[in-house]
């Protein structure tokens, strides 16, 4: 048996588009985010699903709320697909961080797990936590259709560790999720998982 599960980044942000680092800080959308949001919904309303699942942030609970509302579901939220925390770097941006601390910024870009920034999550534990619920919400819809709508460095992690790419890599391999955008991972009961598509608009012209 296996679980399609459709996996999206929650919409524009403040500080995303100015390329601050939001990790458990609760960001509202933009009027950007919104619009995509509602693409998102629109995509739903299209594609049907059996489930959706957030993250606890008002961000990907806000940006689930068009695509629940078309298909008529109660959105579940799960704690273990929260952003992760960026520690000094919440609310700042790595060019901001790097012109106070070069060499321990020119370390997170060579290896970003080994050399998180101070007072940053484990990496390795946020990939943990958030691989371990990508599984259960698999195991808890079998044969269905799920959408998850959480993080962009919480989703690069756990796909980096459930395809075995190292998690050091994972800037690398997944430069960015795009906001709304979907990406189709299917797990069977195994818990093994295998990537179908990524970062595809949920509209054409999307933003």
């Amino acid at each position: 048996m296996t679980t399609t599960l459709l996996l999206a980044r929650h919409g524009q942000t403040v500080w995303h588009a100015e390329n601050r680092y939001a990790g458990v800080s609760d960001i509202a959308l933009t009027d950007t985010g919104r619009v995509q949001a509602e693409a998102l919904g629109r995509w739903a309303a299209a594609h049907p699903v059996d489930a959706v699942w957030t993250s606890p942030l008002s961000r990907a609970i806000a940006t689930a709320e068009p695509a629940c509302r078309a298909l008529r579901l109660t959105p579940r939220r799960e704690t273990d697909l929260r952003e992760c925390h960026f520690g000094v770097v919440e609310g700042r941006t790595l060019a901001e961080f790097a012109a106070e601390e070069p060499q321990r910024a020119a370390a997170f870009r060579a290896d970003p797990v080994a050399h998180p920034f101070p007072g940053a999550e484990d990496p390795t534990a946020a990939a943990d936590r958030g691989a371990a619920a990508l599984r259960r919400i698999a195991a808890a819809h079998p044969e269905q259709r799920v959408l998850v709508v959480a993080h962009n460095t919480l989703l690069r992690l756990v796909l980096c560790r459930l395809l075995h790419i190292p998690l050091g890599e994972y800037r690398r391999v997944f430069p960015r999720l795009r906001n709304a955008a979907l990406s189709e991972l299917r797990v069977d009961e195994g818990g093994s998982a295998a990537l179908v598509s990524l970062n595809v608009p949920c509209e054409p012209d999307a933003p």
